[in-house]
């Protein structure tokens, strides 16, 4: 058995993580979780939001760790300017738009982002384009299944 000193089996900038994970709402809504099958990401490497990461630094495999983030650290806050008021004759007539359809548009640069219908007037549909968890205080459950060091921290050069 290879002897791996404790520091490069705790959770830094450049680790691999392979992981268990829960997000949870304050009403007890499991909103993402990976309980079929584990992810594996670098820490640094945009996988997990930054509020997220710092949650993980210093954890080891076997670690469990369930925390508080609020919105501040977790998805932000709604933002009124991600609301945005659209012309009926933008979306496909034959389109069943009811509030909370969740639709996933093209912006100018082609990236693909979801927006939410959050009301459908005669000549505009109300679509917001926040994050879906912005503004709640999530619950962030974790179980570190496997931890190695990486080559070199993300980033660094």
């Amino acid at each position: 058995m290879e002897m791996v000193p404790a520091d490069e089996r705790t959770i830094q900038p450049g680790s691999q993580v392979v992981m268990h994970y829960s997000i949870i709402l304050e009403d007890g809504t499991i909103a993402d979780t990976s309980e079929d099958e584990p992810i594996e990401f670098v820490m640094g490497d945009g996988t997990l939001i930054e509020g997220l990461e710092l949650a993980l630094y210093g954890l080891k495999e076997g670690d469990t760790q369930s925390l508080q983030i609020d919105p501040h650290n977790a998805f932000g806050f709604p933002d009124e300017e991600n609301v945005h008021h659209m012309p009926r004759e933008d979306f496909d007539v034959k389109m069943d738009l009811d509030s909370g359809l969740i639709i996933e548009f093209t912006t100018p640069s082609g990236d693909a982002v979801p927006g939410a219908i959050i009301e459908v007037k005669d000549k505009d549909i109300v679509v917001d384009f926040n994050h879906p968890l912005a503004g709640h205080t999530i619950t962030f459950n974790v179980e570190i299944l496997d931890v190695q060091a990486g080559s070199a921290p993300v980033g660094s050069a």
